[in-house]
């Protein structure tokens, strides 16, 4: 079983999978990559060694952010009400561990960090509107916390002394664990946070653009076990705009049941769940998008292959924008 410093056991070996990862990431060459999933630790020794790893293969990221999750972070309370307070799902953020799942920005232009805004320890009670869940206790609300891994605003300052404020966050599945609805409708609210933030409807003022959110909400907008409104919501939103990054690999893999468009999946599970749009990047209004894509070629590439190495269901999504 995964445990701390497994990760950086595996990228400092070079197993097969993370090489492919790395090469996947220099083939994109991105400006900017939102990683989710990789492991924290204080002394960001694992998110360097898979930068010099990328490195390796070819782009290099100068600099790093890696944010403290909430996931595996102990709560001390019973927070999904099975009679245990030192579960997985007891965590501020499911985890079997500290650090586990989160999320990191690697990037080639420098993060202003003096500067952040960390929403982590947002309180789920606090968030307007919020769907909470079946019998939560007082006790278990006064700490349960909204964002499963992280929810952040990063500054990233640009050439010309602008800066573009990334909005990121992870959101957790929603349908995993023995409550009814307490994750379903956590994920939920994960997402209409950003809501409630673009509306100020919050005690936070609003980002101020231009800003990008990016995302893995776990939410697709029409299909799928989770509580599809707040996604189709976010897309919609007059702050933000949707460049619909589409592959020719999942538009190959359409799913009679499902009502979204198969295009604009990122990501392919198991029946009955089958193909799903779940991650995102969505620039403010005022950017402007030069292209778009989701890395999913089709099955018969050899970057197909490479994809399938990596060990990942998720494919990278990315767009390309023109900030002046």
């Amino acid at each position: 079983m995964a445990g701390p410093g497994a990760a950086l056991a595996h990228i400092l070996a070079e197993r097969p999978n993370t090489i492919a990862m790395a090469q996947v990431i220099a083939r994109l060459a991105p400006d900017i990559l939102v990683l989710s999933g990789i492991d924290y630790d204080r002394q960001a020794a694992t998110l360097t060694a898979f930068r010099n790893q990328i490195a390796a293969e070819g782009h290099g990221f100068p600099h790093l952010f890696a944010p403290v999750p909430n996931a595996g972070m102990p709560s001390g309370h019973d927070l999904n009400d099975d009679g245990i307070r030192h579960g997985p799902d007891d965590a501020h953020g499911y985890g079997r561990y500290a650090g586990a799942r989160a999320l990191a920005v690697l990037s080639r232009l420098p993060i202003d960090r003096q500067h952040k805004r960390d929403f982590s320890g947002f309180l789920w009670r606090d968030l307007a509107g919020a769907k909470l869940y079946t019998g939560a206790p007082p006790q278990a609300l006064a700490l349960h916390r909204l964002s499963s891994t992280a929810h952040l605003e990063l500054p990233i300052r640009l050439p010309d002394a602008a800066t573009l404020q990334l909005l990121i966050y992870h959101a957790g599945p929603p349908a995993f664990g023995n409550h009814p609805d307490r994750n379903k409708n956590r994920n939920h609210d994960e997402t209409a946070f950003w809501l409630r933030l673009l509306n100020d409807d919050l005690s936070l003022h609003p980002p101020r653009p231009p800003f990008v959110l990016v995302g893995g909400s776990n939410l697709d907008p029409f299909d799928g076990d989770g509580l599809n409104a707040a996604m189709r919501a976010l897309l919609a939103h007059p702050a933000l705009q949707d460049p619909r990054p589409a592959s020719p690999g999942a538009a190959a893999r359409p799913d009679p049941d499902h009502a979204g468009p198969a295009a604009l999946d990122t990501v392919t599970w198991d029946a009955p769940v089958g193909s799903l749009r779940v991650s995102y990047v969505l620039p403010s209004a005022d950017l402007q998008v030069v292209d778009a894509g989701v890395l999913w070629p089709r099955s018969d590439s050899g970057l197909a292959t490479l994809l399938a190495q990596t060990g990942t269901r998720h494919k990278p999504v990315w767009v390309d924008l023109q900030l002046n």
